[in-house]
This record gives C-alpha cells, structure tokens and sequence, in this order.
C-alpha cells in the first residue's frame, strides 16, 4: 500500500527543512555534490524512561523514498524564493540538477517493530551528499514519532497484562498526520483496535466504538437512550453508564441487556469513563454478575496511561478493556523522540571512506564514526547485548563491546552467543529490495521479541539497561578521532 500517496496527490519531497536545500546548494556550488556519504539515523537516550524503544515507520520512509523527485511545480516554487538581497535564492543551474536527479541511494535499516536502544543506528543511508542531506528531515519526521507512539502503546499494554487496549486518540491527536500515524504505530505496539475510521481502512486495524455522553443527553432519560441504541444496533452494544450517575447507569445496562438477550443478542460491555475506576468496576462488576452477566465486559477510558493502568491493577480493578487516547497518541509525558541523523564517513580524494566526528562539552552527543551495523547475540534463546560495529572492519570484528559513555563498562560476547544483523538492504542504488511485513505480521513481531528480553529491561521504573556498545576497533577508533581534534583544537 502507497500510504503516502492515499493520503497526498503529489509527491513529498520537499517535506524538508529549508537548511537541507542551502546545504545542497552549497554542496553543488563546491562541485560536491555527488560526493558519496554515509549518514546514521539514531537517539541517544530511551523514551519514557524505560529500558527500549520499537523502531517504526519504516513503511511510510519508504513510500516517500519511492516517490522522491523534485517535480517542475516544485522548481519553479524554489526559483520564487529570494535571498536578504532580494535576489533568487538558487541559480537556475542547481534548479535543474534537482530537477533530473534520480534517487539512487543505498538504505539499510532495522525492520519495522524492532526492539531498538540508544545510539543503533535505525536507518543507515549512503549515497550521495545532496540526496543524503534532502532525505534527513523527512526520514527524522516519519520515525521519530512512529517509533514514539509504538514504544508508549507498547508500555500501555504491558500494564494491561494481555487485556485488550483499544486506542482512542484520534480527537486529541497532532492533527491529521499525527492521528493516522499515531493509529497505525499504536497498533504495532500492540493494540488491539482503533476508534480511527479512516486508519481502519487504510491499514487494515480492527475498529472498535459505540456512543457518547452526547447519545444519552439527547434523550429524555438514559434508559431511553439505552434502548434506542439496542434497537439501533444490537450487535454492537457497549454502554457508556456514567453520564449522570455511574452505577444507576450500569443497573439501566441491564435492564436493557435483559431484553437484549431475549431477542438473541448480547450486552457486550459497559463502559466507564470518569470517576474512581477501581472502586466503580468493582462495583459495576457485582452488579453485573449477580443479574447473569459474567461475560460483559467492563471498558475503562478517562486519560489512561501504563502508569494508571498499572495503579488499577494494584487496585484489583475489574476492567476487561482499556480505552486509551490522549496520554497515548500524543506521547503525552514525552512528545518527542529526539532521534538525531549524523554524518559519519565522506569519500576521500582516494575513493576511501574518512570517517567523521562531532564533538562536545556532552559526552552523549558526540556522534560515532563509520559504515555502522548492529549486531544483536542471542544465548538460550534470550538477547543479552547488541554490539554498534564498522562494516569496513568485519574481518577484524572482536566480542568485545565497550559503553561509548564510559570505557570502564565493557562486556565481552560469549563465544558460543549466535547472533543477527539488525540493519537490512531496503534500497539498493534507489531499487527498493525490501519486502514489506503487513501490519499483523510486523505486530507479532513485536511480541515476538519481549519473549527475548529479561524482563528487567520492559519494567517501568529503574528498567535494566540492556547492554549495547561499540566493538573495541570502533571504540578505539572513535577515541582516536576525538584525541585528534581536540588536539587540533589545542595548537590553533
């Protein structure tokens, strides 16, 4: 599925910042332009203080990596811009190199709904300085939120131990974009539905919904409304029992599923959106079982978070289903990801890759150098380190890792650890060579992988951190290239 051209009639290319086109005009104006780089897309630290993140939106990269032209309507947009002179911002002649250039980068990333850590490189992009510069913004944008909200809806369900979450953000989500996005991220995570009509049918989830408040105050009492809606919709009866007073409401749910079953159909749930939930679903759930409704299940909304849900469990709360939105679309505790998208090798004169550095005062943003892969080992079956390693240097790789943080934390790889390759080919000279997962099978995926960690690291407070780290060669050459311009530093 094209997600990006269902949703727009033309391409996205110029979904960047307008930095990234000075860059390339400066690249061009230097007759570098060409100039084969390798850029790495990473973050430095775990959201929502938590022990992982689930790497997302791979999908609509490549949807807009297939797509990517700079069309005749966009050049002549761009020759309309003027610089502080008043006078055109780009000559005609780089215009015209956007204009016919091809995308043929080279793109290996991890697959989509991979359990990832702090400073793995998530896509890894090669090719030349002006496409690799244009391909930033938008790559940062697409995975930088998806992986936000699959990581948070992950976590939600979690603390929901196995009960359904059903995601109900699309009102409060970051308009248009940020509610489909967040809809299918969401889902990857692990929820089970969406009340998000259009991202039922552009991706597939299951849609889940009833009535409002709004429903019940139409009417002149809420029986009424009940029973409206039964006659309605039979099939599809959630009762939402707390407009004026909660467990009045549950005892009309009932009355009204009473008369639901004896026309064959079934009161499916209730729904509680405000209050105490604890004591309500406790309560609701008596009142329930006592008339014959054991299978009924109980539906909790109210700005729930896995911190919430966590709580309520403790509470021996006696909800089946969870309803979440805002907290969840949103990111509501962390809106964003900070991943960042680094320079770390250029060709040389020679044709050779000169790795590169980015310093500073902070230990955590210096960048690291070379043509990374991820190396994630595996022993009984359980993950236990992920080793960052130059791809240039494979011959000479060791099982050795060292923290980038600090050299005193290393870990040396058992040698009879197996292991895999995090970063996959998706594109191959701008040929896409990745088969994409369905959204069910990248879902399971997923869930597939918390069966690898050490349940440690998937705790919500002080989680473990699973070790990841350079490999010796890397470690030692990224200590090199920091010695050496610090020394620079010092003689000018």
């Amino acid at each position: 599925m094209k997600i990006t051209q269902q949703l727009y009639s033309s391409n996205l290319t110029l979904l960047t910042d307008l930095y990234q086109l000075t860059m390339a005009y400066g690249y061009w104006k230097s007759g570098m332009a060409d100039k084969k780089a390798v850029f790495n897309l990473y973050f430095r630290k775990n959201p929502f203080q938590g022990g992982y993140a689930i790497a997302c939106g791979l999908d609509y990269a490549i949807d807009f990596m297939e797509n990517f032209e700079i069309s005749a309507e966009d050049v002549a947009y761009l020759a309309a811009l003027d610089g502080n002179d008043g006078k055109p911002l780009f000559e005609s002649g780089f215009l015209a190199y956007l204009q016919a250039m091809k995308f043929d980068c080279d793109i290996d990333a991890v697959k989509e709904g991979t359990l990832v850590f702090p400073n793995e490189p998530l896509v890894r992009v090669r090719g030349g300085l002006v496409q690799c510069q244009l391909l930033e913004t938008p790559l940062l944008n697409m995975i930088n939120f998806q992986t936000l909200i699959a990581t948070k809806a992950s976590r939600v369900c979690l603390a929901a131990q196995g009960e359904p979450v059903l995601e109900f953000g699309l009102r409060r989500a970051q308009g248009i974009d940020g509610g489909l996005a967040a809809s299918r991220a969401a889902y990857i995570g692990g929820c089970a539905a969406t009340s998000n009509v259009l991202a039922g049918r552009l991706f597939g989830i299951p849609l889940k919904g009833t009535h409002a408040h709004s429903w019940v105050m139409s009417f002149g009492d809420e029986k009424a409304a009940f029973e409206a809606y039964a006659e309605a919709m039979p099939n599809n009866c959630v009762f939402l029992v707390d407009t004026y007073d909660t467990l009045e409401g549950v005892k009309n749910a009932i009355e009204v599923g009473k008369s639901l079953k004896a026309r064959g159909h079934q009161l499916a749930g209730i729904r509680l959106d405000s209050g105490d939930l604890a004591y309500l679903s406790i309560e609701a759930r008596k009142l329930l079982d006592a008339a014959g409704f054991e299978s009924t299940e109980i539906v909790a909304s109210n700005d729930l978070d896995e911190h919430i849900i966590n709580s309520l469990k403790q509470q021996d709360a006696k909800v089946s289903v969870w309803g979440v939105g805002t907290k969840l679309v949103t990111a509501y505790d962390q809106p964003a990801l900070g991943g960042v998208y680094k320079l770390a090798a250029i060709e040389d004169e020679k044709g050779e890759w000169a790795y590169r550095i980015k310093l500073s005062e902070q230990a955590i943003k210096i960048s690291n150098p070379g043509v990374q892969q991820v190396r994630r080992f595996y022993l009984n079956g359980e993950a236990i380190s992920d080793m960052i390693y130059d791809e240039q240097q494979i011959e000479q790789v060791q099982n050795l890792i060292i923290d980038p943080l600090d050299m005193t934390r290393r870990k040396m790889i058992p040698k009879e650890a197996t292991f895999i390759e995090l970063l996959e080919p998706i594109f191959r000279g701008g040929i896409l060579q990745y088969q994409k997962k369905t959204l069910e099978q990248t879902r399971k995926y997923v869930q597939e992988q918390f069966q690898t960690l050490h349940r440690s690291i998937t705790r919500f407070t002080n989680p473990h951190a699973y070790p990841v780290g350079l490999e010796k060669q890397l470690f030692e050459l990224k200590t090199q290239l920091i010695m050496e311009q610090r020394e620079k530093k010092t003689l000018s």
